[in-house]
C-alpha cells in the first residue's frame, strides 16, 4: 500500500497509521481516505484561480484547520458537485473520511479545538443543498426592506439586514454591538465573537452609509444609551425581535418557506464574498 508518505503532512501519515494499526481499517479503505482527505486539503489550500490538484500540500501543517468552518465544507460540496460532478453517495463518501479526519485531530489528538463537521447536514440525492440567499435574492431583499415606508424601524431593520448581508454576524454579535463599536474612520466594527473574542469587521460603503443615516435618527435613551440596536421601548433589542424582523423581510420579498433564519443569512453573506466580492477562502475564514 503506497500512500505517498513523502508528499504528505506530518498529520495525515499520522491519521493513516492510527486509521490502519488502532482502528483497523483495510488497505482499500485508507487507501480511499487518503485520496479524499488529500482532494479537500489541496482544495482548501489553493489560492483562487488555482487548480487544486496542482497544489502541494507536504508542508501543510495541522494547525491551518482551525479556519475551516462549516461554511468551508458546504463550499467544498458544492465543488464536489459542481465542479468535479460527484454524486451525492461519492459526496457522501468522500466527506466521511474528511469528517473521520477531525474528529481525529480534535477527540483523539486534541489538536484542534473545534470541530466544524459537527453541524454538517450532507444532501440526500434528493434534497439540495442547504438554502442560501442568491445575490439577486439578497439585493431583493434589501430593496423591500428599503421600500417600506420611512420610520426609525424601517431604518433600523434596513440597517440589521444590510449588516447581516454583508458581514455575516452572529445573531448574538449583531443584539450585542454598542454605538461606540462602530468606527467611521477605520471602517469598522468590533464585534464580541464566540468564547468572548473580540474582532474587526471591515465596513464596506453599504454598511457605512446606512449605519451612519441609522445613527443620525436613532434617540439616546437614559436606559440603553451604549446599545446600537433598539426596540419600541428604547431598551437593546432582543434576539428573538432580530428574527422576526428577518422572518417579516423575507417573507415580505416572497423568499419565505425556504428554510432561511439568522444563520443562513450569515453563511449568504460568506458565499457571496467567496462567489462575487473576490474573497478567497483562506480570508474568508479570518473575517468570520
Amino acid at each position: 500500500m503506497d500512500l505517498h508518505p513523502d508528499e504528505n503532512p506530518s498529520f495525515l501519515n499520522d491519521y493513516l497509521i492510527y486509521l490502519d494499526l488502532n482502528r483497523g481499517r483495510s488497505p482499500r479503505t485508507v487507501a480511499e481516505y487518503h485520496q479524499d482527505i488529500c482532494r479537500f486539503l489541496r482544495w482548501f489550500s489553493a489560492p483562487r484561480g488555482t487548480d487544486p490538484d496542482t497544489v502541494e500540500i507536504v508542508q501543510m501543517q495541522a494547525d491551518a484547520l482551525r479556519k475551516v468552518t462549516v461554511t468551508t465544507l458546504y463550499e467544498y460540496i458544492r465543488y464536489l458537485r459542481d465542479v468535479r460532478g460527484n454524486t451525492p453517495r461519492s459526496v457522501a463518501r468522500r466527506m466521511s473520511a474528511v469528517r473521520s479526519l477531525f474528529r481525529y485531530l480534535t477527540r483523539t489528538k486534541g489538536i484542534l479545538e473545534q470541530d466544524p463537521c459537527q453541524n454538517l447536514e450532507l444532501p440526500a440525492a434528493d434534497k439540495p443543498l442547504p438554502h442560501f440567499l442568491t445575490l439577486r435574492e439578497s439585493e431583493r431583499l434589501l430593496e423591500t426592506a428599503d421600500a417600506r415606508p420611512d420610520s426609525p424601524e424601517t431604518l433600523r431593520d434596513y440597517c440589521i439586514l444590510t449588516l447581516f448581508l454583508n458581514c455575516g454576524f452572529r445573531l448574538s454579535e449583531l443584539v450585542g454591538m454598542n454605538v461606540g463599536d462602530v468606527d467611521f474612520y477605520e471602517r469598522q466594527v468590533r464585534v464580541l465573537g464566540k468564547g468572548s473574542k473580540e474582532r474587526l469587521v471591515y465596513l464596506n460603503d453599504a454598511c457605512l452609509s446606512v449605519l451612519h443615516e441609522y445613527m443620525h435618527s436613532r434617540e439616546n435613551p437614559p436606559e440603553e444609551p451604549k446599545a446600537l440596536f433598539l426596540s419600541r421601548n428604547h431598551r437593546r433589542i432582543s434576539r428573538r425581535r432580530v428574527q422576526q424582523i428577518v422572518e417579516n423581510a423575507l417573507q415580505a420579498a416572497g423568499l419565505s418557506g425556504k428554510g432561511l433564519s439568522t444563520h443562513k443569512l450569515r453563511h449568504t453573506a460568506a458565499t457571496l464574498m467567496y462567489r462575487h466580492g473576490g474573497t478567497d477562502t483562506r480570508t474568508l475564514r479570518d473575517i468570520l
